[in-house]
C-alpha cells in the first residue's frame, strides 16, 4: 500500500487529533507549495511522523516522474532519438 493510502488511512480512523491536522497541512503545503512549519513534524509522535515522511518521499517521487513526461510532451519528435 503505498505512503499516501495510509495516510488517508490514519486520517480516517483520526479524524479530529492534532497530528490528522499536521499531516493534512503537510498534504495541502506539497500540493499547493504553501508554507508550512518543519517543527510541526517534529512534534509528531513516531508513527505519525513516519507517515508524514512517507507522503513526502512518495510525492516527491510522483513530482519527479511528472517531470520527465512534461519533458517528453514538449519534446519535438524530429528531436528524439530512434526507439529500438
Amino acid at each position: 500500500m503505498n505512503n499516501i493510502k495510509k495516510v488517508a488511512k490514519y486520517v480516517a480512523k483520526h479524524p479530529e487529533t492534532a497530528p490528522t491536522v499536521t499531516l493534512l497541512e503537510l498534504a495541502v503545503a506539497l500540493e499547493t507549495g504553501a508554507g508550512f512549519s518543519f517543527t510541526k513534524l517534529y512534534e509528531l509522535d513516531h508513527n505519525e511522523f513516519v507517515l508524514a515522511m512517507g507522503m513526502i518521499d512518495d510525492w516527491r517521487l510522483d513530482r519527479h516522474y511528472m517531470s520527465k513526461l512534461r519533458l517528453l510532451d514538449h519534446a519535438e519528435i524530429g528531436d528524439l532519438p530512434p526507439l529500438q
